[in-house]
């Protein structure tokens, strides 16, 4: 039998005790002890959230809000049934914490009961709520950005895939907190109602029991239920207070990746001027009837710690001597263009078009630039490794270059000498991303963002911390324009892969596997067909790194079909575990499913010819089944990132040809390519019907 580890249960046992405490009488000495203990939580609490650098180092802090909730609601009904059975008997802490507050006035204890309860629900409480409820919308709202900010420093290869992961997984959390929060805020609103109610209920209820018991005078009953009354109501709510500044401290946490206490003391040491001229206010003010003594020492120390500050930050950012940044390099002088050109060998070096090149205009080359500190080499280099790795196919070296006929913001991609795409960035500010329609707006330069078409703004240095705290999502140049190369090699990697590189990829195979080469290529398929089969899933998104695999299945097949289509598809079939774990999430594959009848339309329009095969519908026909695409596109669009749809094999290459297009970005995917531990989902179906 598996032993019961105590340690492990007892958060266990103390929530079902603490519920008891709701129906089970408790002895005076046994409330103390649990008065005290409550006290102390609080203040365990408290502390705790002004030490952490982020809300998600106390990730249980909602659990915690509902037990000590919970607790301090059994408290005050265990008080109260003391209080009205025992003659308002309920322990010493609770007479002794009364008779403190009170000083035998009765009305001026429950005044200051009243004031403090007040105070925490419509200021703290209040406060806190709001906050959360904002914070849980901004961190939603925020997600998408964030998951693209995360994409973006993979693609320039800043960081691996379980970074990546790791981060991905931090943003998830916070999004359940904050969403925890949002809900357990309630908690602490409610408790500060409850506890109003229930020490009228001992004044009224204890005092109505003690004139029929006879217990005195108005006065003495007034004293001894007045005084159990206020006692019980401020034991729980000086706990409920202080976990309501705890509910504040956590929900607005910023940024800063510091404990509260060192964030405080260094940004409020950052301005010595403000400290200086707010110490000649507190001196000014002996002028209009202040103590002198009071204003004086305040004024004069805030005015000395001011100048001793900015003392302290001139030494540390004095400037050292060093050589200066702005020598021009020498450029080698061409004398005569003529005379290069009269060796014929020069002028077919014009012919010569590079796989990828990238022009600047002349603001962005300090971006580019290694002697002036740009890092734009460094990120294509680790994008390389990076995509290596995810897609098995190593990118050509890219060609940088100025270029006076481009705006001064602007650059350029171009694939084999022809421009596939371009953009815009300024170099000295930051590319916000929204979270959302309700996000407080920011000043600056509306644009959008070039990899994926996001509404944005690209905002100076001075608006980031403002664009910080209202949630934005803030890119800055050099990741900007890596994104957008990183996405655009992606669309177009299979223009990429010429047959130089599919026989590196067969000479990087021949060292650990010579047999399926030698087997596989030329004897059954040619290099050639190779690499169009290669580059069908590339076009696709489907990694091609287990070459091993996609050569076994092309030996398999090859002889038989000749289709490089047709061929594909069984790779496709053969990378099934591949495929679906890279269009996954979790384990689950959301998709819009394809109606039988529009499958049975498609393939009876498929059209066989020797050198493949093609689809020949009616243009009204291909009309209204785009349209039923679209509807059901348009409905799963913010529930997922990538569109997925599921066909049946046969159908598949078909129809995605045919949506391609009108949406390329849709995935589409066969039941034989799913892998049988992933679990569909299905969002809509598309159907003419």
């Amino acid at each position: 039998m598996k032993r019961v580890n105590l340690s492990q249960n007892i958060v266990v046992i103390l929530v079902v005790a603490v519920v008891l405490f709701i129906i089970m009488p408790l002895p005076p000495a046994f409330l103390d002890v649990m008065f005290i203990v409550n006290l102390a939580l609080s203040f365990i609490v408290l502390v705790t959230t002004m030490y952490i650098k982020e809300p998600l180092e106390f990730s249980i802090f909602p659990s915690v809000l509902l037990i000590t909730t919970v607790l301090r609601l059994s408290l005050n009904v265990a008080a109260t049934r003391r209080i009205l059975f025992a003659q308002g008997d309920a322990g010493a802490v609770i007479r002794a914490f009364g008779q403190f507050v009170i000083q035998e006035n009765v009305i001026i204890g429950i005044v200051i009961f009243l004031i403090i309860v007040i105070a925490q629900y419509m200021v703290i409480t209040k406060g806190s709520e709001r906050v959360a409820e904002v914070s849980a919308r901004f961190t939603l709202d925020a997600m998408p950005g964030k998951q693209m900010a995360i994409d973006a420093d993979l693609n320039s290869g800043l960081i691996d895939e379980p970074e990546a992961r790791a981060r991905r997984e931090k943003i998830q959390n916070e999004a359940d907190f904050f969403g925890s929060m949002d809900g357990a805020t309630k908690f602490v609103k409610g408790d500060s109602m409850i506890s109003i109610i229930i020490t009228f209920i001992n004044l009224i209820g204890g005092a109505v029991m003690g004139f029929i018991a006879g217990q005195g005078d108005f006065n003495t009953i007034l004293d001894i239920y007045g005084t159990a009354a206020v006692g019980n109501g401020l034991l729980s709510q000086i706990p409920s207070l202080l976990i309501s500044v705890a509910t504040g401290m956590v929900v607005t946490r910023g940024s800063n990746d510091k404990a509260l206490a060192n964030a405080v003391s260094q940004q409020f040491l950052s301005q010595p001027l403000a400290l200086m001229i707010s110490g000649g206010v507190i001196c000014l003010l002996v002028f209009i009837g202040f103590p002198v003594l009071p204003c004086l020492i305040g004024g004069i120390g805030l005015i000395v710690l001011g100048v001793m500050t900015m003392r302290r930050r001139d030494a540390v950012l004095a400037p050292a001597d060093g050589p200066a940044l702005d020598e021009a390099v020498p450029m080698e002088e061409v004398t005569s263009e003529a005379s290069y050109y009269r060796n014929i060998e020069n002028v077919y070096g014009l012919l010569t078009v590079e796989q990828i090149e990238m022009e600047f205009g002349y603001s962005l080359l300090p971006l580019v630039d290694e002697a002036s500190g740009g890092s734009f080499v460094d990120r294509v280099v680790m994008f390389r490794k990076q995509f290596a790795q995810e897609m098995g196919m190593v990118i050509p070296s890219v060609r940088l270059k100025d270029s006076g006929q481009l705006n001064p913001n602007q650059y350029t991609i171009r694939f084999k000498g022809e421009q596939v795409a371009t953009g815009d960035v300024l170099i000295d500010h930051y590319l916000a991303l929204s979270p959302g329609d309700m996000a407080e707006p920011v000043d600056g330069i509306d644009a959008i963002e070039p990899a994926f078409g996001i509404p944005a703004k690209w905002i100076s240095e001075d608006k980031k911390p403002k664009a910080e705290l209202a949630g934005y999502t803030l890119v800055d140049p050099t990741s900007v324009i890596i994104t957008h190369l990183a996405e655009v090699i992606r669309q177009h990697a299979h223009e990429l892969l010429n047959r130089q590189e599919v026989n590196n990829m067969l000479a990087n195979l021949r060292k650990t596997n010579e047999t399926i080469v030698e087997d596989t290529i030329p004897n059954i398929i040619a290099v050639g067909d190779l690499q169009k089969v290669l580059g069908n899933l590339l076009r696709e998104g489907v990694p091609i790194r287990d070459l091993e695999t996609i050569l076994e299945t092309l030996g398999d097949y090859g002889a038989a079909v000749k289709d490089t289509d047709m061929l594909t598809e069984y790779v496709r079939q053969a990378l099934r575990r591949t495929i679906s774990h890279r269009f996954s999430e979790a384990g689950q594959l959301k998709v819009i499913t394809l109606d039988a009848q529009i499958e049975n339309t498609i393939m009876n329009a498929v059209k066989k010819m020797d050198g493949g095969s093609y689809l020949a519908l009616e243009p009204d026909v291909i009309q209204s089944i785009i349209a039923a695409a679209n509807e059901q596109i348009e409905k799963v669009r913010e529930l997922v990132q990538t569109t997925i749809v599921l066909t049946s094999p046969i159908v598949r290459v078909y129809f995605k040809k045919l949506i391609d297009q009108f949406y390329p970005r849709v995935t589409v995917l066969s039941f034989n390519e799913i892998d049988t531990d992933i679990q569909i989902q299905a969002l809509g179906n598309i159907s003419t019907n």
